[in-house]
């Protein structure tokens, strides 16, 4: 493992940062940009996993921040989905440190595979949940872009704690998960929905550092460049990242996905 990055792979962990925190703002899954990075330079899988969720913390944040408009007068809804996240961030975390590094490596792939898969089907699921049509909600439900916004049920409150389990444990393709369940059981505005999608991710990937930090194994210049590539990524992502040509941003995740495979099967 490198203990000193120099010039040429810190600007390569920047850059990844940056593109990391802008495609969790528009899409989420950024992990996949930055997590093979770490690992083509020597990384071990969790060190560098831990390493990516504490770096990627700070864009979580600035993504959440671009769509304070979108979010206005949902506080109580957000709290809610809020501690469902943080407690499954929390126990994905817990499970990430206990469980031996070697089931890490069985695990991770095939993880892996499954956020390719959602990467590259989210389209797909994006036009099925546009086509929706808002159903009537209970008395006391509130609206996002004019779509009607249901309440916070058992049924999404566990999926956001499960969303929250494998985010804590490893988190790509976290955002595209809660899309698709936001989008079913919460609210057909897409845009209102990434919102909600950001704020969520952005707590499960911060109490998952704070764990890391704590009585984890953090390589801390990686982290810190990618934690500041991931603010500016987050800013660009959140302000300008639906003009983004989105098939170009799915190939780019599923070549550095394969990559990632690649390097932990080898």
């Amino acid at each position: 493992m490198n203990a000193t990055l120099n010039v040429v792979d810190g600007l390569a962990v920047l850059a990844a940062g940056i593109a990391a925190g802008a495609i969790n703002a528009v899409v989420g899954s950024g992990t996949l940009v930055t997590f093979p990075v770490l690992l083509s330079l020597g990384y071990p899988p969790v060190v560098a996993n831990v390493s990516n969720t504490v770096g990627l913390v700070p864009g979580s944040f600035t993504a959440a921040y671009a769509y304070r408009q979108e979010l206005a007068g949902h506080g109580r809804l957000l709290a809610r989905l809020g501690l469902a996240a943080v407690l499954g961030g929390i126990t994905g975390g817990v499970l990430l440190l206990l469980l031996p590094p070697g089931a890490f490596r069985a695990i991770v792939p095939a993880l892996i595979v499954l956020a390719l898969v959602l990467v590259v089907v989210q389209p797909r699921l994006a036009r099925a949940l546009a086509q929706r049509r808002p159903v009537a909600d209970d008395a006391g439900a509130s609206s996002a872009g004019g779509q009607a916004v249901r309440r916070a049920g058992p049924l999404l409150l566990l999926g956001v704690f499960g969303t929250g389990v494998y985010g804590g444990y490893f988190g790509a393709a976290q955002g595209v998960l809660l899309l698709g369940l936001l989008g079913v059981l919460l609210s057909a505005d897409l845009r209102w929905v990434n919102g909600v999608k950001n704020v969520l991710a952005g707590l499960v990937n911060g109490v998952a550092a704070v764990l890391f930090v704590v009585v984890g194994n953090v390589a801390w210049q990686p982290a810190l460049l990618i934690a500041a590539g991931s603010v500016a990524g987050g800013l660009i992502g959140g302000r300008w990242g639906r003009r983004l040509p989105p098939v170009a941003l799915r190939a780019i995740i599923v070549v550095v996905g394969l990559a990632a495979l690649v390097n932990l099967l080898r």
